[in-house]
């Protein structure tokens, strides 16, 4: 590609992969709300706040990909999340639809399945089950997503990511974790197929504890190499195991399914 658009790129995600991205093009271009100013030759940033349709409109003009990671990112208030998950999307595909439909990766969430129990193997013809306002959100976005793909021909890959960090930090994630080089492996796969429409794809590694089915998707090519295994005894040893009734045992979503906000995936 001659320029990949990556937005919220400040955050954990963005700044993560944009390395591991760079091979994708020519230019990366970054984009968030949140001023980077540490960018390599390669890389080129513009500030943007993802509810400014005109803004939006201008930051895609030129790209031949998007990865779509803005937005609010845990549960927090209605207002936040109406701004940047729901209006966001929503420029953000208008824009798209008005520069040539450039392939996204749009950003979903375990949180749009939250609701179903751990101990149900799900795939990705699962009806959605929010687990929350940001739940709901992502929910919204795979809408517009599969929308604008059946009325346009937008294509766009639905990844919903479990947990992406260095490494899992709990019990639950041991199920849900995707690394950084496999999640960069994914994207990569995603720009390369030739056809690639707008599937649902679970962000996970190729754990060996897992309650998602990607097998659906295995047209993509894409073969995840990291377990989050080899981080069970370290995990064992630094905290303890969950009570059987506790929410992060009893759903995927884990204590997003309670009251409390959290941060975490």
């Amino acid at each position: 590609m001659k320029r990949l658009l990556i937005t919220g790129a400040a955050g954990g995600l963005g700044t993560a992969l944009r390395s591991r991205l760079a091979p994708l093009a020519e230019t990366i271009r970054l984009s968030d709300k949140t001023v980077l100013d540490d960018l390599s030759p390669s890389e080129e940033f513009v500030q943007c706040d993802l509810g400014d349709a005109a803004a939006v409109e201008a930051l895609v003009q030129g790209c031949d990909g998007i990865v779509h990671f803005g937005g609010k990112s845990i549960e927090g208030p209605w207002s936040v999340i109406n701004n940047a998950n729901i209006q966001g999307v929503i420029n953000l595909y208008e824009a798209a639809r008005k520069q040539g439909k450039p392939r996204i990766v749009y950003a979903s969430s375990v949180h749009a399945v939250g609701f179903y129990p751990q101990d149900q193997v799900i795939d990705n013809t699962a009806y959605p089950r929010p687990d929350g306002l940001y739940g709901i959100s992502k929910v919204f976005g795979e809408a517009v997503a599969h929308a604008y793909h059946d009325k346009f021909g937008q294509e766009t890959a639905i990844v919903r990511i479990g947990s992406c960090f260095e490494e899992p930090r709990n019990h639950r994630m041991l199920s849900t974790w995707m690394s950084f080089d496999d999640f960069a492996a994914m994207i990569t796969r995603i720009f390369d197929v030739p056809k690639l429409g707008c599937p649902i794809l679970y962000g996970m590694s190729d754990n060996t504890a897992k309650f998602w089915d990607n097998s659906n998707v295995d047209w993509l090519g894409w073969k995840p190499q990291d377990d989050s295994e080899r981080y069970r005894a370290k995990i064992d040893a630094a905290m303890p195991k969950p009570a059987p009734d506790a929410a992060d045992v009893l759903w995927q979503g884990g204590l997003f399914c309670t009251d409390d906000i959290h941060e975490e995936e």
